[in-house]
């Protein structure tokens, strides 16, 4: 386990075994069908049918149906004290705009002295609102029935009162995340759910480990902050910072960052170029803000919006190890200076110091931060080529570089964090480690410290991120030994890298030593890369975290799959046209039919499919039959030969909003992380194909296939070693008999150029395609196998007439 990285371990212990667990998905299917019926035109999940445990994600403690739900109407008031906090006013214009945005109806707020019982209205607070306590008259409840732990809240829906009250300031604002979730569209009526709560979460630090988002993806960031987050009750973000915002007194690391990030990108290596002797390295993070840096102004404003929202925001700016961005333009500081892309400093040189510290004074000056992860991990120095570390004990380095940064943040008042593998022998080994580069070189690697050392060296108000939990196959390391000493060598800790199959959690989460976890990041963060990779982490994380419980895996996967609609608008921030139109009709593709149920070539037999029109929510299919066949195949061309044609031409000739596919792969491909292909994050998606759209003025643009992003294999309900959900497509079961296990995928395509006839489709499929590689290096995957994209119908978003 010596060498063994975040990273390595992230896919040996959570997050890639999480998306290929032996799961039967049929449950989900069933569930789908109804909630599909129980959609009303606005795209929002009616209630009506929806058990009382799904209301709500992470579920409450304790939840109960109240007698009436709330109607909500221009009558409808938002109460506050008139003396009103900036809590109060926030939480307030918070709800008015969740309600007007996404169904036009903005509540008046009214500053009042007392409450007017006669009037319908909401009331949020905490236990310093002055009108909490008639509002507890009112309702006979105890001032004791919100939770006293921190961050807990009480919320009732009464006929005519919605009450969400907190024991601090976090708690309230949860209680109005809770609410958020209750809030139902059906039949022209717009509600909140009737019902009692009490809430509270397990552990006090709910985190996620991200990088700093790039310009082009601030909007995005901003909403993943509030709409997933602060929704999912989320309460902490730890965020790789590095040279990505503008350093006024080291500008040369800015320029430097980018000249690193654009040489290993354009060099396509996930890795930087021009290693000593070929030596690993590793996490260079260079899509850390899409690989440039932001203005000071951009990084404060993101600060501020992250804080309002009741998130501690933890800079992650490392030091000692994965230190690149200190080093592109201060080469005389590294301590391996032939390397083209130091890594790591030395310690033994003070001016290093000098950096290190003038670099965090900026951040420290403009985020005023009560924590800074420092970083320090995975330190695989080859000792043998530090000109001034080969005859010094690494661990005492290590522990003296640690104790001096702590040092300097705890004369500030900040408290240190950091990854604790290097303070264990059982995970980075004992001593020296002897190893072989590519070309022959021999080296050595520095083991864990000595537990005399950590004793002696390391403060033990540092917070350790505890990232190997899991025991890797074939490692001596016990994981749960692992944390047992870090709680006896005196540290609080949190699991890093954590995902929700975490084995005998509930057992291990009673020492009180451990504060909580953090799933990662270890991509750009855009839409795009969490959708695709981390839905199951972040949402499983955050059920576990607040609730206590462990989610199986094939509920949690059923869960995570019925909330992505929501997810996704959220997301995205795009409402598509089919929520919003009313004329929504198929189109008639039988006349390119190829496939009946058999594709002998790939060894699919699809069972019995429907042959009428059916719906995902207000979208209707027509799932044909026409001379015994009942779909277009198209064949993806890898290895082997799939024995179908490669093109097909789809007749449309109508100027549509928008275009929704039903499709399904034949066989299961994969979708791997993006930190797999830095330099080309898209192909980690396995292209199975396009559709080429062409207008009648002769234009044509793609929409691609990609494998766990808009479509899945069509026995994804009952196959095991598939992608545990699709971030970008809903499931529709077709199976004409309900143990027929068939889900077709249903993907919307907004027409960039409303109002142009288009005039066919054309459905390809990808020759020789690779995306990325199983392993940790710098180059592409083999060529996949082949397969086919089955399409079974097309239908279209009328333009409003």
């Amino acid at each position: 386990m010596s060498m063994l990285t975040r990273r390595e371990f992230l896919q040996a212990a959570g997050g890639a075994a999480m998306s290929r667990t032996m799961v039967h998905r049929a449950p989900f299917l069933a569930q789908g069908a109804v909630t599909a019926q129980a959609m009303n035109s606005e795209g929002i999940h009616s209630g009506a049918s929806a058990p009382i445990q799904s209301l709500i994600f992470p579920a409450p403690r304790e939840i109960s149906i109240s007698e009436n739900d709330f109607v909500l109407d221009d009558q409808v008031r938002i109460v506050i004290p008139s003396n009103a906090s900036e809590e109060d006013l926030f939480l307030a214009n918070s709800l008015v705009n969740e309600i007007g945005d996404r169904f036009g109806l903005y509540l008046k707020i009214d500053r009042v002295e007392n409450l007017d019982t006669q009037q319908r209205f909401i009331l949020m607070g905490s236990r310093s609102n002055s009108l909490l306590g008639q509002c507890y008259s009112h309702l006979a409840l105890s001032k004791d029935d919100d939770s006293t732990v921190p961050e807990g809240y009480l919320l009732r829906v009464e006929k005519n009162i919605v009450f969400v009250a907190g024991g601090d300031d976090r708690g309230v604002f949860y209680g109005m995340q809770s609410l958020r979730q209750l809030l139902i569209s059906q039949d022209s009526r717009l509600y909140f759910k009737g019902v009692h709560i009490r809430d509270w979460p397990d552990k006090s630090f709910r985190g996620i480990y991200l990088f700093l988002p790039g310009r082009d993806n601030i909007a995005f960031f901003k909403r993943f902050v509030r709409d997933y987050m602060a929704l999912y009750k989320f309460n902490t973000l730890i965020m790789e910072m590095g040279a990505s915002m503008r350093l006024d007194k080291h500008p040369e690391l800015n320029y430097g960052w980018v000249q690193f990030a654009r040489d290993a990108n354009y060099s396509c290596r996930n890795y930087p170029p021009g290693p000593f002797h070929d030596v690993e390295q590793n996490s260079s993070h260079q899509d850390t803000a899409d690989g440039g840096f932001l203005e000071k102004e951009e990084v404060a404003d993101l600060a501020r919006w992250i804080k309002k929202h009741h998130i501690e925001l933890i800079p992650e700016i490392a030091s000692f190890t994965h230190s690149y961005y200190l080093l592109t333009r201060q080469k005389e500081l590294a301590a391996v200076p032939e390397n083209k892309w130091p890594d790591i400093y030395c310690p033994t040189n003070a001016k290093s110091y000098s950096l290190v510290f003038e670099v965090y004074d900026e951040y420290i000056d403009l985020l005023k931060p009560k924590s800074i992860h420092i970083g320090h991990d995975e330190l695989f120095l080859p000792v043998g080529a530090s000109p001034h570390c080969a005859d010094t004990d690494i661990g005492e380095l290590f522990g003296e570089d640690v104790c001096k940064i702590h040092d300097y943040l705890a004369a500030k008042g900040i408290k240190t964090q950091l990854w604790g593998d290097m303070l264990l022998e059982s995970v980075r080994g004992v001593g020296l480690k002897k190893h072989v580069s590519p070309d022959g070189w021999t080296y050595q690697t520095p083991g864990g410290m000595t537990p005399e050392q950590v004793e002696r060296l390391i403060p033990k108000d540092c917070l350790i991120f505890n990232w190997f939990w899991n025991k890797e196959e074939g490692s001596e390391s016990d994981a749960e030994a692992n944390e047992a000493t870090l709680d006896k060598m005196g540290f609080q800790q949190v699991f890093g890298n954590f995902t929700p199959d975490m084995k005998n959690y509930e057992t291990r989460k009673k020492r009180t030593t451990l504060l909580g976890a953090a799933p990662s990041s270890w991509a750009a963060t855009n839409e795009f890369n969490f959708g695709k990779d981390l839905m199951i982490n972040f949402l499983g994380s955050s059920s576990i975290l607040w609730t206590g419980q462990v989610m199986q895996p094939d509920a949690l996967i059923v869960q995570v799959q019925s909330m992505l609609p929501d997810v996704r608008g959220r997301l995205s921030g795009i409402t598509p046209p089919s929520i919003t139109e009313k004329v929504i009709t198929p189109f008639d593709i039988s006349e390119r039919f190829n496939a009946d149920h058999k594709l002998t070539s790939l060894g699919i037999d699809l069972p019995d499919l429907k042959t009428a029109v059916i719906y995902l929510q207000k979208v209707p299919f027509d799932l044909k039959l026409a001379n015994g066949r009942s779909a277009i195949a198209v064949g993806v061309e890898g290895k082997g030969s799939s024995g179908l044609p490669g093109v097909t031409g789809i007749s449309i000739g109508e100027a549509v909003s928008s275009l929704i596919f039903l499709h399904a792969a034949a066989r299961p491909a994969t979708s791997k992380e993006s930190f797999r292909l830095i330099w080309d994050q898209q192909d980690t998606a396995d292209l199975l194909g396009w559709y080429e759209v062409a207008y009648e003025d002769g234009f044509v643009t793609t929409i691609p296939i990609r494998y766990g992003v808009n479509i899945l294999e069509w026995s994804w309900g009952k196959k095991t070693g598939a992608h545990s959900y699709c971030y970008g497509a809903d499931a529709l079961p077709i199976g004409r008999h309900s143990d027929s296990d068939a889900t077709f995928f249903a993907y919307e395509w907004i027409n960039p150029r409303l109002g142009k006839v288009i005039e066919e489709i054309r459905l390809k499929g990808t020759k020789g395609f690779r995306g990325g590689s199983n392993d940790f290096n710098n180059s592409y995957g083999p060529v996949i196998e082949s397969n086919a994209v089955i399409l079974k119908a097309v239908s279209g978003v009328r333009k409003r007439s």
